[in-house]
């Protein structure tokens, strides 16, 4: 491993098959072009001190066991488990001599943006370990090594495909969940469906101008009281942040994907202003645009 400093506070670490990048204890992860999972595999020891990033973390042991030290427990997870580490979760992770792991990092958004999901996020945003001898656990870890095998293939469409394997896991894990009785069951799940799907369409459609609540709430054809409290309760999210998710995610391709001027990501992806463009960017991502397509502009 070889580590290069870039500035006073963010370091690069180059490995064989890509790099980590660091800010503090923040992670930047870097993915393939046009992927959003990145898999190692390794079988040397190392230990990675405290550290968290906006991806998903799954590891799997294929030999010996890697060592997690989250905040409140650690866990030593053996041949044939799995640990599900969720997104911006400070954890320590060390592999001891003889032992050899599978690591997948992923971009959660796709799937916990499934309206379903939410059903069964507040446990899937929790560690879930899978030990024992369990026919869940059997069947989790059979998907993984799936997707670790597609990953390895590089067919047309492998990153498409793998997460369309990791949401059948994501799927099978939330059945479970919810048979469990640990996760909220709606009373009626179809209730206001017409609302939110009517708002989400307006916002694709719109997010670049300026939109706000009375604009959607009048699409959808209710108050801006009941459309508000309605959306907030199907989607666990005000309008306005999930219109800002929406704008930083546009935003985001374009800062990989383009060499646009910062004055037009800004305006294409919807923010009134630059300087608006520029707080609002860092306050969520915690990092500038411009040094948000310096990191991933080096390696894509």
């Amino acid at each position: 491993m070889e580590a290069k400093k870039t500035d006073r506070h963010m370091t690069r670490s180059r490995f064989p098959d890509g790099f980590r990048i660091m800010q503090g204890r923040r992670e930047y992860v870097t993915y393939i072009e046009h992927s959003s999972l990145r898999i190692w595999y390794d079988d040397q020891p190392y230990r990675f001190e405290r550290h968290f990033h906006s991806a998903v973390e799954i590891i799997v042991p294929v030999q010996g066991e890697v060592i997690y030290e989250l905040t409140d427990r650690t866990y030593h997870v053996q041949k044939g488990e799995v640990l599900i580490v969720p997104p911006d979760c400070i954890h320590t992770m060390w592999m001891n001599e003889g032992s050899t792991r599978h690591l997948l990092l992923f971009e959660p958004d796709l799937i916990f943006g499934m309206r379903d999901m939410l059903f069964v996020e507040p446990v899937l945003k929790t560690p879930v370990y899978l030990s024992g001898q369990t026919e869940l656990q059997q069947e989790v870890r059979q998907i993984l090594l799936q997707v670790v095998a597609c990953y390895a293939q590089k067919e047309p469409l492998w990153n498409s495909m793998c997460y369309a394997q990791l949401l059948q896991m994501y799927a099978r894990l939330g059945q479970h969940f919810m048979e469990q009785g640990y996760v909220y069951r709606p009373e009626d799940p179809n209730m206001d469906t017409e609302i939110i799907e009517s708002a989400r369409l307006y916002i694709d459609q719109h997010y670049m101008d300026d939109i706000g609540l009375d604009d959607v709430a009048a699409f959808s054809g209710f108050s801006k009281y009941y459309f508000s409290r309605v959306f907030k309760q199907k989607l666990g999210v005000s309008l306005s942040d999930y219109l800002r998710t929406k704008r930083l995610s546009v935003a985001e391709d374009m800062l990989i994907h383009t060499q646009k001027p910062m004055h037009e990501v800004a305006g294409a992806s919807g923010f009134g202003s630059i300087a608006t463009f520029n707080r609002v960017f860092k306050e969520v991502k915690h990092i500038t645009p411009t040094k948000y397509r310096e990191i991933y502009g080096d390696f894509l």
